[in-house]
C-alpha cells in the first residue's frame, strides 16, 4: 500500500473529505516532489475516493512533472489569488468539502483564514499530522540505503574538515572548506547549517560558527549532514587541536561512553525514555549531569528532525525501521563542549548507525 492510499484510507474510516498538506518536505515524501516554495503556496490535495492534485507556482510545474507524479498539477501566477484557484480546483475534483484535515503544526493562520474565507462551512478540526508522523516513522529497506550514502558523505565532511584545521584559519573558513569539498563531489546541500566550533565556543550546542581563528590545544567540535536524493544524515565528532588539558579529556570521555553505552544498549522492545536514560545515567555518575541539557536524540529521515523525540517521559516502543539520533553533550560555559553523534535505524536485534568516522578522540597535530 502506497503513501497516498494509506492518506485515502484513513481519510474514508474518519469520515474526512479532504486532506490539505502544507509542509514542503511532507509533499515530498508523498510526491516525490521536493521545493521549498518560501512565500508562494505549494500544497497537496489528497481525497478518499477521487485522485490527488498538487497545486504549486507556475514556475515548478514542469518539475513536478518530471519526478514522475501521474496525478494532476495545477499552477498559478504570482499576481493571481492561488486559494481562490485552489477552490476552483477542489470544487471541480470533489464538490464541496466540508470535513477537512490539516496539518496543525504547519498550517499558518494566515493561510488557515484564507481558507476559511473561500470554504466557510468548512470545518477545519480535523488533525493528519499524527498519522503523517507514524507513516514517516518507519523507513523502507530503499529509505535506508539512501540515508546510508548520507551518512557516507558526512564520514567524507568530517575527513575535509578534520585535515582543515588549522591555527591560522577560523571557524567559519572550515565549514567553507568542508562544504566546498562537498559541492565539488556533487552534494550541493547540508541537512542543516554546518557547525565547527573551538574550545569555549562549543559551549554553546547550537551556536553558529564564527570569525574566531582556530586556537591550539582545544577541543572542536563539528556537527554536519549532507542531503542525498532528498534523505539526510547528521553526525557530530570531537576532536583535539594538539594537546588539551585533562579535563577536557575527562570531558570527551564520559561524553563518549554515555555515547557508545546507549547505542550499544538500543534495540526493539525498549522505550525511547529508557534509552536516553542509559546515557544520562553516564553523564550524571560523573557529575556532569547539569551540563547534558537536550534529549539524547531525534528522529530522521527526509529532515534532520523528525519525530520521535528520544527523551524522558516519552514511552514509545523502539521498533525496526525506526531511525534517530544518539547524541549525548556535555556543554560548561566558558571551558569547553563536547558532542558525540551518530544517526541509527531500529534492525530486529539492536541498531546501525548510518556514520562510521572512528569516535575515539582524535588528536590532530597543530599546524
Amino acid at each position: 500500500m502506497s503513501h497516498l492510499t494509506k492518506v485515502q484510507q484513513w481519510l474514508a474510516e474518519n469520515d474526512y473529505d479532504i486532506a490539505y498538506v502544507s509542509d514542503y518536505k511532507n509533499i515530498q515524501y508523498f510526491t516525490g516532489f521536493g521545493s521549498d516554495p518560501i512565500e508562494r503556496v505549494l500544497a497537496l490535495f489528497i481525497f478518499p475516493d477521487k485522485d490527488p492534485f498538487i497545486f504549486a507556482p507556475a514556475l515548478e510545474v514542469e518539475a513536478v512533472k518530471e519526478v514522475g507524479w501521474k496525478y494532476p498539477v495545477y499552477g498559478y501566477l504570482d499576481h493571481e489569488n492561488p486559494f481562490a484557484l485552489i477552490k476552483d480546483h477542489i470544487l471541480q475534483t470533489a464538490g464541496n468539502p466540508v470535513k477537512w484535515a490539516i496539518e496543525k503544526g504547519n498550517l499558518t493562520v494566515e493561510r488557515y483564514e484564507a481558507f476559511k474565507q473561500q470554504f466557510p462551512s468548512a470545518d477545519f478540526t480535523g488533525n493528519i499530522s499524527p498519522l503523517i508522523e507514524h507513516e514517516k516513522l518507519y523507513k523502507t529497506p530503499a529509505d535506508i540505503e539512501l540515508l546510508k550514502v548520507a551518512g557516507k558523505w558526512a564520514d567524507f565532511a568530517f575527513e575535509v574538515g578534520f585535515n582543515a584545521l588549522a591555527q591560522d584559519k577560523t571557524e567559519q573558513d572550515i565549514v567553507a572548506e568542508i562544504e566546498y569539498a562537498l559541492k565539488k563531489k556533487g552534494i550541493l546541500h547540508m541537512s542543516f547549517d554546518t557547525i565547527v566550533q573551538s574550545g569555549a565556543n562549543a559551549a554553546d550546542p547550537h551556536g553558529a560558527p564564527k570569525a574566531d581563528k582556530i586556537r591550539p590545544n582545544e577541543l572542536c567540535l563539528f556537527d554536519l549532514g549532507t542531503v542525498y536524493k532528498g534523505f539526510v544524515s547528521d553526525a557530530s565528532r570531537t576532536v583535539a587541536f594538539g594537546q588539551i588539558d585533562a579535563k577536557s579529556k575527562e570531558i570527551y570521555d564520559v561524553c563518549l561512553e554515555a555515547q557508545l553505552t546507549a547505542q550499544a544498549a538500543a534495540k526493539p522492545g525498549m522505550t525511547a525514555a529508557q534509552l536516553d536514560k542509559i546515557a544520562r545515567d553516564v553523564i550524571d555518575k560523573a557529575g556532569y549531569g547539569q551540563y547534558f541539557i537536550h534529549r539524547l536524540g531525534h528522529g530522521m529521515g527526509q529532515s534532520d528532525h523528525e519525530f520521535p523525540s528520544i527523551m524522558e517521559g516519552n514511552n514509545m516502543e523502539l521498533e525496526p525501521g525506526m531511525c534517530f539520533s544518539i547524541e549525548p553533550g556535555i556543554y560548561i560555559p566558558g571551558v569547553a563542549g563536547v558532542r558525540i553523534e551518530d544517526c541509527v535505524y531500529v534492525t530486529d536485534t539492536g541498531v546501525e548507525p548510518f556514520t562510521h568516522y572512528p569516535k575515539d578522540l582524535i588528536t590532530l597535530p597543530v599546524k
